[in-house]
């Protein structure tokens, strides 16, 4: 499986961050002043400091690391998901080698990178999934209501402390909202990438019907933009599983 593409690892926090850094700024004047000692004249000074600056954002591209997909080691819904993404993208990829060489192909094969980048995302978000399941598992909720009766019922008798009922109350509370956050954010991940999934296949079904009626690459209508539109999606869902604290949820449950 190939790695992102230049393009949706130039399009990331860290390299926004980097464009406009002090460590940019400071490596744009560094290069400029480099470029007047240098060379006496504002045109080099201007280069060597779009040089440098342009160092420092390219430091800050992630890189291009491949990993290695195994629907296997995913629990159900999600290894279904993945399995699923995986064969829609080869019918685009065969969809692609069966196509005419030429514009044609190469646009389809520009379409397909996105596509990979696509699969990666579902990937991501599998993995996610799964381990949100698996962190949910390990937390009873019907234990903890359970506990919220007793120390409710507690609280009446009259040797009862009531500062340490109100702790273990807000403790309990804490423990069946970090359960009910994710029961909201498994259900949005099955959800939407059953969703994001079927226009994955959708799409690969028009690559295999254009990749032998079209003619011209103006011919693949919006298929790019479908393609760009839902990774695009894939990505603010991975984005908001993580954002809504899934990642801390599943550490402070082992």
């Amino acid at each position: 499986m190939a790695g992102l593409s230049f393009r949706d690892r130039f399009f990331t926090p860290p390299v926004a961050r980097a464009i406009t850094s002090p460590s940019g700024i400071l490596a744009l004047g560094a290069g400029a002043g480099a470029g007047i000692l240098l060379t006496g004249g504002p045109i080099g000074a201007i280069a060597l400091g779009l040089l440098a600056w342009a160092a420092r954002v390219g430091v800050a591209v992630p890189r291009n690391r491949t990993e290695r997909i195994d629907p296997f080691t995913l629990s159900e819904p999600w290894r279904h998901y993945m399995r699923d993404a995986m064969q829609a993208h080869q019918r685009f990829q065969e969809a692609v080698h069966d196509a005419r060489p030429g514009p044609t192909r190469e646009r389809l094969a520009e379409i397909d990178a996105r596509v990979q980048t696509g699969v990666q995302e579902v990937w991501r978000i599998a993995r996610r999934g799964h381990d949100l399941v698996d962190a949910h598992r390990r937390v009873d909720p019907e234990a903890v209501r359970r506990e919220m009766e007793i120390t409710r019922a507690n609280a009446a008798q009259p040797w009862a402390d009531e500062a340490t009922t109100e702790r273990t109350m807000e403790a309990l509370r804490a423990q069946l909202a970090t359960v009910e956050r994710l029961e909201r954010v498994i259900a949005d991940a099955d959800s939407q990438l059953r969703l994001l999934n079927a226009r994955l296949d959708e799409a690969a079904a028009r690559t295999i019907e254009l990749a032998v009626q079209a003619s011209s690459a103006s011919d693949l209508g919006g298929l790019g933009a479908d393609v760009d539109s839902m990774v695009d999606d894939m990505e603010a869902l991975r984005q908001a599983i993580e954002e809504t604290g899934g990642g801390s949820a599943v550490a402070g449950t082992g």
